[in-house]
C-alpha cells in the first residue's frame, strides 16, 4: 500500500519485487537507469524527458524481450508434455 508518494507499507510486496529483479538482471538495470535520472541535477527539463522517455521505452524492449523468451520456454515444456516423443531442434543462425 502507498501511504504518500514514493513510500510503501508493505516490506512483502517490496521483497517480492526485488525477487523478480533479481531474476531479471536486464530490467534492474534498466529501473537502475530511470531511477539515475530522476535524480540527475544536470539538464534541463527537456533532455531529462527526452533522456527519460528513452530509458522507458528501452526498458519496455527489455521487459517485451523476457516475455517473449519466458512464452517460448512455455510452449517447449508444454510441447514436451503433451508429446514427450517430440524433438526440439534449434535454430540455426
Amino acid at each position: 500500500m502507498q501511504t504518500t508518494h514514493g513510500q510503501s507499507s508493505d516490506p512483502q510486496r517490496e521483497k517480492q519485487l526485488l525477487e523478480k529483479l533479481r531474476s531479471h538482471p536486464e530490467l534492474l538495470e534498466r529501473f537502475a537507469a530511470i531511477l539515475d535520472l530522476t535524480q540527475s541535477p544536470s539538464g534541463t527539463a527537456d533532455q531529462i524527458e527526452e533522456w527519460l522517455v528513452a530509458e522507458v521505452r528501452r526498458l519496455g524492449n527489455k521487459a517485451m524481450q523476457a516475455w517473449a523468451q519466458s512464452a517460448e520456454e512455455q510452449a517447449a515444456e508444454d510441447l514436451r508434455q503433451k508429446t514427450p516423443r517430440a524433438r526440439v531442434r534449434k535454430k540455426r543462425p
